[in-house]
């Protein structure tokens, strides 16, 4: 893998160039777009972007019950099995985030490697889905804030039937409302926010990290004890183990989010790659140990309360209240910022397919603030649009699982729509990296056969008809059990038929974004 070091002309971490950010407007220019975002954020912003939308606080405090339920302690191994397929497909993106060092990266590479009509199809998934994942982690207010406090259950007690999710949809509600202020008003301090967030969250999690390990009472060996999880099912334990995967699922993407900044980072086509690993290796192993050191550290493994309340249980049950509360109020401090993170990475998606008019209205949606230097309208898109998800769940019981669900697999498909048309180009010796840029090698074709296969295997283990997910509680009905596939079938294939018959025949970069000044029509074919 190829990076070379930095020249003498390349600024250093955090420290723009004028010549340094022409060179880097004048390669935005070469893709056929005039400059317009403002690019103020160095190396930690773009990490910070990318780790922040993975958060591994986020992510393990609302998803440890899911795997516990359904895998036991041993559902502990989908970590890392998860981590290597995203890994393979991380290393792809790299590639493509040092080549086309673009604002909408889900999109832009794949409209590049696999044509415009490939572009449009992830880029509409991947847009959809950020909404519905914004709505997807402000619930995670709900499992946090009330075990903090029963200040936070505004609605009910909690012991209704309707209760927690009718709560989770208001207080998510305030979170996306939030969001939506701060990223309206530019990148600068959305990024602020954002670098001081994850900053408190890394801390936090190493401290977490070294408390559970000095609570441990039960050795390594029970992470690999069935339980007798799975009994009675056809496929045994790999049955429970494949549905209690998607927990780990649900937490290692948006990785690519540190590339989602390209136009408004320095020297992105250098920083991006290096972003994107750093920020999944850094979950992988803080997000590892956190959950390894919970399941030593939990009173005990048949607990209701583990299946329940998940980590918030086991942090105040093994540290005491007192430090539980602490490491609770950080959890909520990292689910802002992710929830930051995911609305600012789809506001550039957006904003990408908008000035290519690939959205409707497209001039209004692509419109930069004179101010702010940020596509408002987008941004308010996005969160209206995330709420009306939550209000539409508010009675829901398993509001949790299925939205989430829902939000991971489209976004699972759209990586596919990335790494797949990437693998063709490959074959047919097509594709080129950067000079001097992060590159694959040799390596390039097996680990993106990898990437597809991991892509494709994962994308039907989300997609399956489990009534666990999709239908846990009763009565039980058909279209709720194959939910996943309508919902994402009706996105889909909805979505591209108007693509094909309505916007297709509009498609083209904006005069007032174009670097050639008049409306440019969509390039076609492979780079």
């Amino acid at each position: 893998m190829a990076d070379s070091p930095p020249g003498p002309d390349q600024p250093g971490p955090d420290q723009p160039a004028n010549h340094a950010s022409s060179d880097q407007d004048a390669a935005l220019t070469e893709l056929g777009y005039k400059p317009g975002l403002k690019r103020t954020l160095g190396n930690f912003h773009t990490f910070a972007a990318g780790i922040s939308y993975i958060s591994i606080l986020t992510g393990t405090f609302q998803l440890f019950y899911f795997g516990v339920s359904f895998g036991g302690p041993a559902y502990w191994w989908s970590w890392p099995m998860v981590f290597l397929g995203q890994l393979m497909v991380a290393l792809c993106f790299c590639e493509l985030a040092a080549r086309f060092p673009v604002a909408g990266s889900v999109y832009n590479w794949s409209k590049h490697s696999g044509g415009p009509h490939v572009g449009w199809l992830a880029g509409w998934m991947m847009t959809v889905a950020t909404m519905v994942s914004l709505a997807a982690v402000a619930l995670a207010y709900q499992l946090t804030l009330p075990q903090i406090s029963s200040f936070f259950q505004v609605i009910g007690d909690g012991t209704g039937k309707y209760d927690k999710a009718a709560n989770a949809v208001l207080l998510g509600t305030i979170l996306i409302l939030f969001t939506t202020l701060v990223n309206a008003f530019g990148v600068k301090l959305m990024a602020t926010i954002n670098s001081a967030g994850v900053f408190i969250e890394l801390v936090a999690a190493v401290v977490l990290v070294i408390l559970l390990a000095a609570h441990i009472t039960r050795g390594p060996s029970a992470i690999v004890q069935t339980e007798g999880y799975g009994q009675g099912q056809s496929l045994g334990y790999l049955g429970a183990f494949l549905t209690a995967s998607l927990a780990s699922a649900y937490v290692m993407y948006g990785f690519d989010t540190a590339s989602s900044l390209g136009e408004e980072s320095i020297d992105p086509a250098r920083n991006a790659p290096r972003a994107i690993l750093r920020a999944l290796v850094a979950s992988f192993l803080l997000g590892g140990l956190i959950l390894l050191f919970a399941l030593l550290a939990a009173p005990d493994l048949h607990a209701k309360e583990l299946s329940v309340d998940g980590l918030q249980y086991v942090v105040k049950a093994a540290l005491g209240h007192t430090i539980g509360v602490v490491v609770l109020w950080c959890v909520v401090i990292a689910i802002t910022v992710c929830a930051l993170s995911v609305q600012t990475a789809g506001l550039r998606l957006a904003f990408a397919m908008a000035r290519d008019n690939n959205l409707p209205g497209g001039s209004k949606l692509a419109r930069l603030s004179p101010r702010f230097q940020t596509p408002v309208l987008a941004t308010c898109l996005i969160g209206i649009v995330a709420i009306v998800i939550l209000v539409v769940n508010i009675n829901q019981p398993q509001i949790f699982s299925v939205v989430t669900s829902i939000a991971i697999v489209m976004i699972y498909i759209a990586y596919l729509l990335v790494t797949l048309p990437l693998l063709i180009q490959r074959l047919r010796g097509r594709w080129t990296t950067s000079p001097g840029r992060f590159s694959l090698g040799r390596l390039g074709i097996p680990i993106n056969i990898l990437a597809v296969v991991w892509g494709a295997a994962m994308t039907v283990n989300l997609l399956w008809p489990r009534a666990a997910v999709y239908n846990a509680t009763g009565p039980q009905h058909w279209y709720l059990r194959w939910g996943g596939v309508l919902f994402v079938g009706v996105v889909g294939i909805g979505g591209f038929l108007y693509y094909w018959f309505v916007q297709r025949k509009q498609t083209g970069v904006l005069a007032e974004h174009s670097a050639g000044g008049p409306s440019e029509p969509m390039a076609h074919g492979a780079p």
